[in-house]
């Protein structure tokens, strides 16, 4: 497969006008054989964190390939080519500190793109944090990430402080719904965002339940929405068990509006509900790969991978690049690129990206998708 697509931004053409060489890559050979290479051994990289693996992998694997495309574009013109390493946690806290402390140990990884999900950001945060290895997550969306005091994290899009009200206000104002049931899966992720829904809701609320990830029979949970005839059904968790959960739904007789949110933005969602999923809303602080901001950035990931980009793809795209920029500007170790990071304010692809002290960005978006014969597709930008 050839990768023929330059960055969207381009910065070798800047450095080349500038005579300079890109430092961050290492020093050049100077054993005057006129090959003009670098030392490949002072080479950096930079890494993707998250599920490449079991039941969240669909997810993750979108978000590597953003990643992949970033390097790859970067690496065509760069004298030292970056590396990138991958720490497939399969989605999980407990895998989470050992993948951590291994990337920490790493002294050529010097960015890490992820973790992709809340729990498993939570477990490895306090190890990066003492590392002092910079982390931009792509996805991980609890708000709480950003109050653990951690210079080394940040948050290339919007977190559930403004995802689950959005969330609330297309449940009440677009569906119009009168009565729901808000779900979760436990996780810190999905029971973070189905809390911050409930609250959100308020009166219309008319009960409440929870999973666990990797259940299989909702049979209960089936019996507690139909008796609440509620008419809305809010869950907040991953597309594994969502499918399930309306499959089974819909099994039991229950036909209200099934409403979820980021985690279950994946086309698993529809290969494991199947019919079930048709008309499924789901909510994201993702930017709709139509969009004529990422048009050009979706055109060489689709040469690339032969597929439109998936959730978080652009935005793992814009986390990457900030990275690379620093390489370009010379931060060649951790703290020169934290420092890098903690300072940017550049426009990508998906925003403006600056992030505050906490490690948020300002520039956030949330949007709505449904499913639609059997294909999910763009609905609403939910102001």
């Amino acid at each position: 497969m050839t990768r023929s697509n330059k960055r969207v931004r381009v910065l070798a053409a800047l450095i080349a006008t500038a005579g300079l060489t890109l430092s961050a890559c290492g020093t050049t050979d100077d054993s005057g054989d006129g090959g003009g290479g670098s030392n490949a051994a002072d080479c950096k990289s930079i890494a993707f964190f998250g599920a490449l693996t079991g039941p969240a992998a669909g997810l993750g694997q979108q978000i590597l390939n953003g990643v992949q495309l970033a390097v790859d574009q970067y690496n065509e013109d760069s004298d030292c080519e970056v590396g990138l390493e991958e720490y497939d946690s399969q989605g999980s806290p407990d895998a989470a500190p050992q993948l951590a402390t291994q990337a920490a140990g790493d002294d050529k990884v010097i960015g890490i793109v992820g973790p992709a999900f809340s729990g498993e950001s939570a477990a490895a945060g306090p190890i990066f944090a003492e590392a002092g290895l910079p982390t931009i997550t792509p996805s991980g969306t609890n708000p709480t990430l950003a109050d653990n005091g951690w210079d080394t994290f940040h948050r290339i899009l919007g977190n559930d402080a403004t995802q689950g009200p959005a969330a609330a206000a297309y449940i009440q104002d677009t569906l119009g719904a009168k009565s729901v049931f808000v779900m979760d899966d436990a996780s810190e992720y999905g029971a973070g965002l189905a809390g911050i829904v409930k609250d959100s809701l308020g009166d219309v609320v008319v009960g409440e339940d929870t999973i666990q990830t990797g259940d299989t029979d909702f049979s209960p949970s089936v019996t507690k929405v139909k008796a609440s005839k509620a008419d809305t059904l809010f869950f907040g968790g991953y597309y594994a068990e969502a499918a399930l959960l309306i499959s089974q739904l819909r099994d039991g007789g229950w036909d209200g509006t099934f409403v979820v949110a980021d985690g279950v933005k994946d086309p698993g969602f529809i290969d494991g509900a199947k019919d079930a999923a048709e008309g499924t809303v789901i909510t994201c602080p993702c930017i709709p790969p139509e969009d004529p901001a990422v048009a050009e950035f979706a055109t060489a990931y689709e040469a690339d991978f032969d597929a439109a980009p998936g959730t978080y793809t652009a935005e793992a795209y814009d986390a990457a690049n900030v990275f690379l920029d620093g390489l370009a500007d010379g931060a060649d170790d951790r703290p020169a690129m934290l420092d890098f990071v903690n300072n940017y304010d550049e426009a990508g692809i998906t925003k403006q990206v600056k992030f505050d002290e906490k490690g948020e960005v300002a520039d956030i978006h949330v949007y709505a998708y449904k499913v639609e014969g059997g294909e999910i597709v763009s609905d609403t930008e939910i102001e």
